[in-house]
């Protein structure tokens, strides 16, 4: 049985791929995609946990230790071998970190090449005040001539647990 070959050709051209409405799309939803990308920058600080010790040093031997010490009613700065510089009671509207930046750029002035700082904390003190301390003790920031000065205050920082208050205070 041989079959005819009348009825037509078959079409042996191919036909040509349109991709037009694939390249329109691409045009507009890969600049969309960018425009509404988050581009976020993420900031590490490398902080240390502060070492104990119960041995006792000879008074010539002890260096100064800052420890800033945060509690629920207060910001104590002191130093680990002689006690409290300071106390800064909270006001109304929370920690006073003005006076903190202040008594840490008079104890920077003091003790130019110290650089580090420990952070100790009570239980249940919000990150957030953790994080404003931190940039507090880290950089002073001084307003002179409309423009903002930073400079470096204690930017090796060790986090720790704050001491049992004393006398049950």
């Amino acid at each position: 049985m041989l079959r005819s070959r009348r009825g037509g050709r078959r079409n042996s051209e191919t036909a040509e791929l349109n991709i037009t409405v694939f390249m329109n799309l691409m045009v507009i939803l890969v600049p969309f995609l960018l425009i509404t990308a988050v581009f976020s920058r993420v900031a590490i600080l490398e902080l240390n946990l502060p070492g104990a010790s119960n041995e006792t040093e000879a008074p010539e031997d002890q260096i100064f230790q800052l420890e800033i010490t945060v509690r629920q009613a207060q910001i104590e700065v002191g130093d680990r071998n002689v006690g409290v510089l300071g106390i800064y009671p909270n006001a109304a509207s929370g920690y006073d970190y003005d006076a903190l930046s202040r008594k840490l750029a008079e104890i920077k002035r003091s003790y130019p090449t110290k650089t580090d700082a420990s952070i100790l904390l009570e239980a249940d003190i919000p990150y957030d005040t953790l994080v404003q301390v931190m940039d507090r003790v880290r950089v002073a920031e001084t307003v002179t001539d409309s423009s903002v000065v930073r400079t470096d205050l204690f930017p090796d920082i060790s986090i720790g647990d704050a001491p049992a208050r004393d006398g049950g205070a």
